[in-house]
């Protein structure tokens, strides 16, 4: 009696480029090449930037500028409470003798524009987020960077949360889902907010004056 086998082929998932190549395949220099094609060659470039010259997804972008920024070869920094940049450092002398008055008005400008209003730092201050110290500011700044995403785009849902603000605030969280259910949350409570009903729908951003947290 002959047996008939069947053989099932697992379908591969991993993301493609447009030249079909595996994103994964791709080595993080290869995106070294954004930054020697531009124009301006000191001007620092977005995720967004080496996504559209990688043809790749954020997270893939992200991925292969962090590689180069832990090897050394680039430089990042954030802007802003959710934008992030990277650049190629010069080598140089420091300045031997910088203005301390200049440093502390750049910060002090800088804490003047990325600080909350009131009552959303006082929002924040009440939610409940897991973790300490350096951990617990970190979530705090995922949380207020999906708070400033949802101000800019008033129709948002849970996929553009994770695209567009996971991948620059991950807040040590090992997985965007896990991330997601720490922050949702308490992105409920924070001013303006109005979450969803039921899962997948749209997540609203009513104005600041509208204060209606969520209890239970």
């Amino acid at each position: 009696m002959q047996t008939c086998v069947q053989v099932f082929r697992m379908s591969d998932d991993r993301e493609r480029n447009g030249q079909g190549q595996y994103a994964d395949r791709i080595p993080a220099t290869a995106a070294l090449e954004a930054f020697d094609d531009r124009e301006d060659l000191g001007r620092p470039l977005t995720a967004d930037d080496v996504m559209d010259h990688l043809d790749c997804s954020r997270r893939t972008a992200h991925n292969k500028l962090n590689a180069l920024v832990e090897d050394g070869t680039l430089e990042t920094r954030k802007v802003g409470a959710r934008g992030r940049v990277w650049w190629v450092p010069i080598e140089g002398d420091p300045d031997p003798d910088p203005d301390p008055n200049l440093e502390h008005q750049q910060t002090a400008t800088r804490s003047e524009t990325e600080s909350p209003p009131p009552a959303v730092r006082e929002a924040m201050a009440a939610v409940d987020l897991p973790g300490t110290g350096a951990t617990l500011e970190a979530r705090r700044e995922a949380l207020l960077a999906s708070y400033e995403y949802l101000i800019e785009n008033p129709s948002a849902r849970k996929s553009d949360f994770l695209e567009n603000v996971y991948p620059d605030h991950p807040a040590e969280f090992e997985t965007d889902e896990g991330w997601w259910n720490a922050i949702q949350p308490a992105l409920k409570e924070l001013p303006g907010v109005d979450p969803p009903e039921e899962r997948g729908h749209i997540w609203n951003f009513l104005g600041p004056d509208r204060f209606t947290p969520t209890l239970g």
